[in-house]
């Protein structure tokens, strides 16, 4: 006898198949991200178009100074491709908003044929129950309201230093970074991502840029393991969330 593979059961399949993926992790430390392929390693494996041993040779013969990043007057601040700067965060956020809506409609129709070419009496006597009449045939009434009311307290606070390597040049001078950070504590991981776009005049002598100063900024500060995953409801809850309507 054939089995027939209704909807919910192809579902339930899905969710056990989900649930026994993550059976080989239990008792195992989170593992870390691998960073071999990653965008800031193919930046930092890339060539400059100009070495900075050739600019120091161009300017070795008519300077006292030399003109490398590694002389005592050099810049060290990043400013191509595969060059890394310290990115630092600190936020202290907060934000209080609140309102209220309220409204309120009602309204009566009512519609009576008392004489109409005498259809209604003949409806009365032949079609109608006894007791029954169309003498008023609509009567409706209704009446709405709704209130709502609203508030948002948040308070946030984060301080986190991070190094970001240079990804690209823009053809506008610009520079696009990237930065990733991984910290495992027994057996949560918790991760720090750091995106966007800063221009070289706002990174300081120190080879510092706020995030204040990022462009597009992308900040990304969670973590996943077991305490991570205790947080989450579990894929089941979450699909009734979506799709139960009340």
């Amino acid at each position: 006898m054939p089995i027939k593979y209704t909807p919910i059961l192809l579902i339930n399949l899905a969710l056990a198949l989900a649930g026994c993926a993550r059976l080989a992790d239990i008792g195992q430390v989170p593992a870390f991200q691998s960073t071999a392929n990653g965008n800031e390693v193919f930046a930092m494996s890339s060539i400059p178009l100009v070495p900075q041993a050739e600019i120091a040779q161009r300017h070795a013969g008519a300077s006292l100074w030399q003109a490398g990043r590694q002389s005592l007057l050099g810049d060290r601040r990043a400013g191509q491709r595969g060059d890394i700067l310290t990115v630092v965060i600190e936020i202290d956020d907060s934000a209080a908003i609140s309102n209220a809506t309220d409204r309120a409609r009602s309204g009566s129709e009512q519609m009576s044929l008392p004489q109409f070419l005498g259809l209604p009496q003949r409806l009365d006597r032949f079609a109608l129950e006894e007791g029954a009449t169309m003498a008023e045939a609509v009567d409706s009434s209704g009446s709405s309201t709704s209130s709502g009311s609203g508030s948002v307290r948040r308070n946030e606070q984060l301080t986190l230093r991070v190094a970001a390597t240079v990804t690209d040049v823009l053809p506008n001078g610009s520079l696009r970074i990237e930065g990733t950070q991984e910290v495992r504590v027994n057996f949560e991981i918790r991760e720090l991502l750091v995106t966007g776009f800063v221009r070289p005049g706002d990174i300081s002598r120190q080879n510092e840029i706020t995030y204040d100063r990022i462009a597009g900024a992308r900040i990304s500060y969670g973590g996943r393991g077991q305490i991570s995953d205790m947080q989450q409801p579990r894929y089941g809850q979450q699909i009734a969330d979506i799709i139960l309507p009340f």
